[in-house]
């Protein structure tokens, strides 16, 4: 759980700071993430795993803790998501393959928590 804390406790007061400058953008931006991901013809898990898919590809570790812990909430499991990082390394190469492990330790992370709570 080590660096998904790290990467939360990194980015918790710039965002603070920002929604206080902002709001109205994070605001609009909270809505749309939550009507994207709501569920549809495509459940929440699939949803999490492409926002992870994502993730990995633009090399967001605040992303990738999010979407990995949203995934884990979801109840996709530990070779679903090494399934879909392979996709992501079919896509992206090398980077995949250093993102790839990147995610799927945040997801381990991600469930260790749930199950600690």
């Amino acid at each position: 759980m080590e660096h998904n804390d790290e990467v939360r406790a990194e980015l918790r007061q710039p965002a603070l700071d920002l929604r206080a400058m902002i709001p109205d953008v994070l605001k609009g931006y909270s809505a749309l993430s939550h009507a994207a991901m709501a569920e549809g013809e495509l459940s929440a898990a699939i949803k999490e795993l492409l926002a992870l898919m994502v993730a990995i590809t633009r090399q967001c570790d605040g992303c990738v803790v999010s979407h990995t812990r949203g995934a884990a909430r979801a109840g996709v499991t530990r070779q679903q998501v090494a399934e879909a990082i392979g996709v992501a390394i079919m896509m992206n190469g090398g980077p995949g393959t250093v993102w790839g492990p990147r995610a799927l330790r945040s997801f381990d992370e991600a469930v260790a928590a749930l199950r600690a709570d």
